[in-house]
């Protein structure tokens, strides 16, 4: 099976060893892993600030990197969504429409490919120590991934897995909605930290690095020692 990495601009800039668990977990299941360099970002920032046709260049190139991919996986449900928006916004350009529709159709949020097509519930990792998992917006209301984490998380040797009260409450980023409404998002953060708190855990585990930046960012200026990971590091733990 060969897959091709999505990484996402967050994590190619700020995380990159969270492609590299990607790559790694794809690979311990026998997946040919490649890169496809004409990649670039989603089009979602520009798209949902209303840049509609700068975002559509985009969004071209992305059908293009991966034309001839087989499997287009990435570590972010907010991004796959986008992705799988691709033909509403090509609507009024049929060829293009139909080429989005191509790519829609064989991308995968990590958890989702695992489980859903890899028929993995098992990785076989370790991983010791408390955590909560905060399921990101995108990820659970628009891309319908909710059940994946969870399978895959419960079942890795050592993690003790707390509940998040109000886990579903969104974290306050929204990608730029904690620009435009920033004291209403701070709010929202400010919230989700003290339920994190709630929890004691050690580990803040999710599947959108926006999402754990975004909390990270405000445990960090509360004082709180709680570490935050994407769901790739965990389950590629050994």
């Amino acid at each position: 099976m060969k897959v091709s990495l999505f990484i996402t601009c967050l994590c190619d800039a700020f995380t990159p060893d969270v492609g590299k668990d990607t790559v790694e977990l794809l690979e311990r299941f026998g997946c040919e892993v490649n890169f496809p360099v004409g990649q670039t970002c989603c089009g979602q920032p520009a798209y949902n600030s209303g840049y509609k046709s700068e975002s559509i260049k985009g969004m071209k190139q992305m059908i293009k990197a991966f034309e001839q991919s087989e499997y287009v996986v990435g570590p972010s449900g907010s991004c796959v969504h986008m992705i799988k928006e691709y033909p509403n916004v090509l609507a009024g350009e049929p060829e293009w429409a139909e080429k989005a529709r191509e790519l829609a159709d064989k991308t995968y949020e990590l958890t989702q490919f695992i489980v859903q097509v890899l028929n993995v519930k098992d990785v076989g990792s370790t991983f010791t120590g408390t955590a909560t998992y905060h399921p990101s917006c995108h990820m659970t209301r628009l891309l319908s991934v909710k059940d994946a984490p969870r399978i895959l998380l419960e079942n890795v040797e050592g993690l003790n897995l707390i509940d998040l009260p109000l886990k579903e409450d969104c974290c306050g980023f929204g990608g730029t909605f904690s620009v435009k409404n920033s004291l209403i998002s701070g709010e929202m953060v400010q919230e989700k930290a003290e339920h994190i708190g709630e929890t004691q855990a050690d580990y803040l585990i999710g599947g959108d690095m926006g999402c754990l930046m975004n909390m990270g960012g405000r445990l960090r200026r509360n004082g709180q020692e709680v570490k935050f990971l994407h769901i790739a590091q965990v389950l590629n733990a050994q």
